[in-house]
């Protein structure tokens, strides 16, 4: 059995809860984002915010709809950053600094 699936895009901040899990938890979705975590240096987070998706090798049509999944690479106010987080199952978005803006 599975659920729609969630496409994380760029927008207000908006997350959908799934269901509850085992345990008593629950599950999360990112619909919507505007920040990621990014990690631009050895132990060093920033929160910066997203400009656009670049490129997304998940699909290329994806990357035209503004979709964000894991491996991604975006643009952020800190430089050009790859997804490494699943956003729509962890309901966040971290990402590694690829390249600085200058």
């Amino acid at each position: 059995m599975g659920g729609d699936q969630v496409f994380c895009t760029l927008g207000e901040k908006e997350v959908r809860i799934v269901s509850k899990a085992r345990g008593g938890n629950m599950k999360y979705k990112l619909k919507r984002a505007r920040y990621a975590n990014v990690s631009v240096g050895e132990g060093k987070v920033v929160k910066s915010e997203i400009l656009e998706v670049v490129e997304n090798p998940a699909n290329e049509i994806y990357r035209r709809r503004g979709i964000i999944t894991k491996g991604a690479v975006i643009k952020t106010s800190a430089g050009l950053a790859r997804v490494t987080s699943r956003p729509g199952a962890d309901a966040a978005i971290n990402a590694v600094l690829v390249e600085e803006i200058k």
